[in-house]
């Protein structure tokens, strides 16, 4: 029998912030790019609990998160607080937690700086697997002063499911016995690999909950979405064999900037290319890897169109002068009427090492 606990750190950017700055401590806190009354560029990287009840999230833009603020504020809500974040203790903090969650594991799968997979099958009961996660969870809060949800279940696909439901702070089980039970009655958004786009394609079909999907044969399902339809046809029962094991390697390292005001001043431009260069290559070295194949390059431009160009020379890259060059290669075209015709300015620039050697 297979035990699966998938754990996530709660609201991980925000809760950090408030652990190492006491006053922000139960405050609405929004981590992410300066809003300037309003007027700032980028995105949210994360919110606490008490914020996103004002309806701010993950990825909504820094301009929009502002006006949900004040409005919570002309309402007599908490008053918002915005930080700029602090990548490098995150991933300090994260490093830690995951040395405690590998510790308490048969097998360890890191799936971001803030979650995890443990295989726990060797307890031989869920009932000895729940205990087991509330240890680890009296852990984190003693070490780290930080909550996570956990959720226990057959295999990833439930676990990381169950984990989502019980949040903050929770503990969610699901025996075999009661997977269809679970799944069933939640909105198919749950499936992992469900967007937006393919969400709007369900609904149109009056497929709204699990249960409305798994009542669809497979082959209607490989008739709509080809060969992914099969697995969206085994997720609907809650079925996924894939193993957790930290063998899995990043595919890319890479780093993105919005600008504060779109820009095609060349100095600027190319100044932050060099900024962005250095902190992917700190980050590729961080990863232990010693060479990369590709670079890629992504230009965003005021009216949000958005481009990449990639290069793949016949030696492996290995130094961040190397990255540099051939970054600034690929983006010198957009200054000038080679890939920028109607000069355009700029709104956003990324930076990307891909096909990674170790």
């Amino acid at each position: 029998m297979r035990i699966i606990a998938h754990v996530d750190m709660d609201a991980f950017y925000a809760s950090v912030e408030a652990r190492y700055t006491p006053a922000l401590r139960d405050k609405p806190l929004v981590v992410g790019a300066d809003p300037k009354d309003g007027h700032g560029r980028g995105v949210v990287t994360a919110a606490s609990y008490a914020a996103r009840r004002y309806g701010i999230r993950s990825a909504l833009p820094i301009s929009r998160a502002w006006r949900l603020a004040e409005a919570a504020r002309r309402r007599g809500e908490p008053e918002v607080v915005f930080v700029r974040g602090n990548r490098k203790l995150y991933v300090e903090v994260s490093e830690r937690i995951m040395a405690i969650l590998a510790a308490r594991a048969d097998a360890f799968e890191g799936a971001s700086i803030d979650e995890a997979y443990l295989d726990l099958s060797s307890l031989d009961d869920f009932a000895a697997a729940a205990e087991r996660a509330r240890e680890i969870k009296r852990e984190i809060v003693e070490r780290e002063g930080l909550t996570c949800s956990v959720g226990l279940g057959p295999n990833k696909l439930v676990a990381k499911i169950a984990s989502d439901a019980r949040k903050p702070d929770g503990l969610m089980l699901v025996a075999p016995a009661d997977v269809q039970a679970f799944l069933d009655p939640l909105p198919i958004r749950v499936i992992p690999g469900i967007g937006p786009k393919t969400e709007a394609v369900l609904h149109e079909r009056s497929i709204r909950a699990v249960a409305d999907l798994r009542a669809l044969g497979l082959d209607q399902l490989v008739e709509w979405f080809g060969r992914w339809g099969q697995d969206l046809h085994a997720k609907a029962r809650g079925v996924s064999d894939s193993p957790v094991s930290n063998e899995w390697e990043p595919k890319s390292v890479g780093e993105q900037e919005t600008f504060e005001v779109d820009t095609l001043d060349a100095a600027f431009v190319l100044e932050r290319v060099r900024a962005l260069a250095g902190e992917v290559f700190a980050r590729f070295e961080g990863q232990g890897f010693r060479a990369f194949r590709t670079v890629t390059i992504t230009v965003r431009f005021s009216n949000f169109r958005t481009l990449t160009r990639s290069h793949t020379p016949p030696e492996a890259m290995t130094s961040e002068p190397a990255l540099y060059t051939c970054a600034v290669r690929l983006l010198l075209p957009f200054l000038d009427h080679r890939e920028n015709p109607r000069q355009r300015k700029l709104r956003l620039i990324g930076v990307r090492v891909e096909k990674l050697l170790r």
